[in-house]
């Protein structure tokens, strides 16, 4: 797994499979995020099974079928979504088109999971919640920083157990390597990826709103700024943010491209949540400087006093085989299509309000 940059971030876990193969056959198109390795690694995991992959580039198409040579490769989108078997489509297309492509995905009667962001505009958002209850369908999002890091799942199952009590703030931090010479053209053009809060942040977002408990939620304010990178003017490298629940909890969180080259990896992403009866801090991918490697550093600090737990290897990543259960039984369990939806509602609001400083 390469750790120079958050698009090549694809974790392997152990296999946990909640079906037999060939029960879940899902296929994957349009491969323009590196994420697509991480969520396909994490569905084969769990037992799916992977059929088909389209891509009109032919390079990457190639890169893909190397890594996962059982997969056919398909001549096109339509023939793709036309497979009566295929149930479920992974997807990490340029931002800009996640939303209308989702959109196909669900009219073809299968569900669709999606890399982050899952929209860049609010009329995007509005289709694939209308599409969604007409078809029945799932529009479902891979928001890899809680649902692919042990820690973060770690923390979630302590605070279910009431550890820290009542959730009443969540603080975020989602720095990352800018690493612009591997980026793509569309990675600098806001039109395609939405501006950092609606991009990096909504990972921040779904974090807090599962944390909290939080159904429904507002933007407080938020704020993006070019600092550093006028040669890529359509860039926001920063971008702060503070959101208030409607049960009353409130979220401030951070993202930047401003990660150092001395870091190990590609950004000190860290979560703190603070609860009526105690805390807790998730330093998900390093703990600089410490002499303990790697992520999956969980603190928890309550009444009966301080505790530090490694969470690697601990917890494995429960939501894919989840959703696998969630599209043959038509359940809820993985995550509800309300949190997914609101998540990308929230991101979209804090990026259009925004203001830019300097």
């Amino acid at each position: 797994m390469q750790v120079s940059d958050g698009m090549s971030y694809a974790p392997k876990g152990k296999p946990r499979p909640v079906v037999k193969p060939g029960e879940f056959l899902f296929s994957a198109a349009h491969l323009d995020h590196g994420h697509i390795y991480g969520m396909v690694n994490a569905l084969t995991e769990a037992g799916g099974t992977l059929k088909s992959v389209y891509d009109p580039q032919p390079e990457r198409l190639a890169a893909f079928l190397k890594a996962y040579p059982q997969a056919k490769a398909v001549s096109s989108e339509e023939e793709l979504l036309s497979d009566p078997e295929t149930i479920l489509v992974a997807s990490a297309h340029v931002t800009c088109e996640r939303g209308p492509f989702g959109c196909r995905v669900m009219a073809a009667g299968k569900d669709y999971f999606t890399d982050k962001a899952p929209f860049t505009t609010l009329d995007q958002l509005a289709q694939a919640r209308a599409m969604a209850a007409k078809t029945g369908r799932k529009y479902m999002v891979y928001y890899g920083e809680r649902l692919h890091v042990e820690g973060a799942i770690l923390a979630g199952y302590m605070i279910e157990q009431g550890e820290i009590g009542r959730v009443i703030h969540v603080e975020g931090l989602g720095p990352h390597r800018l690493g612009a010479p591997g980026r793509p053209a569309w990675f600098f053009e806001k039109e395609k990826y939405g501006g950092i809060l609606c991009d990096i942040g909504s990972h921040q977002i779904e974090q807090y709103l599962y944390y909290a408990g939080e159904e429904d939620a507002r933007v407080a304010y938020s704020r993006i700024g070019n600092y550093a990178n006028p040669q890529y003017p359509e860039l926001d490298d920063f971008g702060d943010c503070s959101i208030v629940g409607a049960k009353g909890s409130t979220n401030y969180f951070r993202v930047d491209w401003f990660t150092p080259d001395g870091l190990s990896t590609w950004g000190d992403g860290r979560t703190l949540i603070l609860g009526t009866e105690g805390y807790i801090e998730i330093r998900k991918y390093v703990n600089i400087a410490s002499g303990k490697p790697g992520g999956d550093h969980v603190f928890l600090v309550n009444g009966k006093g301080e505790q530090y737990f490694d969470a690697h290897g601990v917890t494995g990543y429960p939501f894919f085989g989840a959703l696998i259960l969630d599209c043959l039984n038509r359940t809820e369990n993985a995550m509800t299509q309300k949190h997914a939806f609101l998540a990308a509602q929230l991101c979209l609001e804090a990026q259009a309000q925004a203001v830019k400083v300097k």
